[in-house]
């Protein structure tokens, strides 16, 4: 049976007494009402919160994911942050391939198969991300966007590396918009992706991937979108800002 897993991406949000706080109300939910059976949670706190967060949350309730890493492992690279760095932070996931990233910092499908390599070999879980932006919805191209990046980033890996990898299909035009994708584009979108798995790993494996919604879920529409076969669970940018809000969306299963 695969994971359901709720990842919080706090994106560039809080300082690292608030991010305390936040992790700490969190923890506070989970202990009183913890995750439904089969559903892990993760958050995605800023690298300067990272070390303190992991000093205060029980790993085995929650998962500490970082936002990025570099394509580089070591060297002259001022600013960036190596997935070797972020393992030595305790951190267990990194996300990859954000739309934001991808937009704002030009990330190519080279880039991101570095990165997914590197947070492998640093023994970390890549939640790699995916979607069309709305020209390319508009124009009926999502179902080839979505094949390149998933060909171009994700399917050089053997099958043991494969199964580490957990997926999130972020429409772009529904990030942050307040827009969300109705349960059935949602359900259309994550079959036609673990078709893709089935065409390139087999049976096995695809029913094995876990594939997240990520793009304006929120507890008011999690239920349905997560009722759907092939989503299982949400990348939460937004909605993880708020501990309460976020508790209730790990208990829309």
């Amino acid at each position: 049976m695969r994971k359901r897993i709720v990842a919080g991406n706090w994106k560039m949000n809080t300082d690292i007494e608030s991010g305390k706080r936040l992790a700490a109300a969190l923890m506070n939910l989970l202990s009183g009402k913890p995750a439904p059976l089969n559903v892990g949670v993760a958050i995605a706190p800023p690298f300067t919160h990272l070390s303190e967060i992991r000093k205060q949350i029980d790993t085995s309730k929650i998962c500490l994911a970082a936002q990025n890493c570099a394509s580089e492992s070591s060297g002259a690279f001022t600013g960036e942050v190596s997935a070797g760095m972020l393992k030595s932070a305790g951190v267990m996931a990194v996300i990859i391939g954000h739309s934001e990233r991808r937009s704002y910092f030009h990330e190519d499908h080279a880039a991101l198969a570095k990165k997914v390599d590197l947070v492998l070999k640093n023994d970390m879980r890549p939640v790699f991300c995916f979607g069309e932006v709305l020209g390319e919805r508009n124009a009926g191209i999502q179902n080839q966007i979505v094949e390149s990046q998933l060909k171009e980033s994700l399917f050089q890996l053997s099958e043991a590396d494969f199964t580490r990898v957990i997926l999130a299909y972020e429409p772009v035009w529904a990030i942050g918009t307040g827009v969300v994708a109705t349960p059935g584009q949602a359900q259309e979108m994550h079959h036609f992706i673990r078709s893709l798995i089935i065409a390139r790993y087999g049976n096995e494996i695809a029913e094995d991937t876990t594939i997240l919604y990520g793009g304006s879920c929120k507890s008011s529409n999690a239920a349905e979108l997560f009722s759907k076969p092939d989503v299982d669970g949400g990348l939460i940018g937004g909605a993880s800002l708020d501990a309460a809000e976020f508790h209730r969306i790990i208990h829309c299963f």
